[in-house]
């Protein structure tokens, strides 16, 4: 399983992981490039900002994470983003990461506009059998 670490290009580097993920504060992808190597895995953080995505995707961005689609615990804050922007940055050619208050019951939706993958945080480790809420967002990709 590859290890990425969190905002960090540092700490990716120290602790030898396999790549980083970039939000708005943590650096740019390019300069992560440059230090991590081709074959790290970068991911950035784009909100709902296609624009951000493009320059990502243009200075070697392994993947693209949008969000927040729902309300989140984790990010209670966090702006809110239209489903419709995962159609729009499929042109961009990367796999594409949906985030942000993101159930087994909503996640379908969002794999449909164009999600390759999900990040989770609470809706795994807060819910009372975590193996069994892994699996049924597995079972959203089936």
């Amino acid at each position: 399983v590859p290890l990425v670490a969190n905002d960090d290009v540092d700490a990716a580097t120290d602790g030898r992981a396999d790549g980083v993920h970039l939000g708005r504060d943590d650096g740019d992808v390019g300069q992560a490039r440059r230090v991590l190597g081709g074959s790290a895995l970068i991911g950035a953080s784009c909100y709902g900002d296609l624009d951000r995505a493009r320059r990502a995707a243009g200075e070697g961005a392994s993947y693209l994470a949008f969000g927040a689609f729902h309300p989140s615990p984790t990010k209670p804050g966090a702006t809110r983003v239209r489903p419709d922007v995962l159609q729009q940055a499929r042109t961009l050619g990367l796999p594409l990461v949906a985030i942000g208050g993101i159930t087994p019951a909503n996640a379908p939706a969002l794999i449909d506009a164009g999600a390759d993958l999900i990040a989770v945080i609470s809706g795994v480790f807060d819910a009372p059998d975590p193996p069994a809420a892994a699996r049924a967002y597995r079972a959203c990709f089936a």
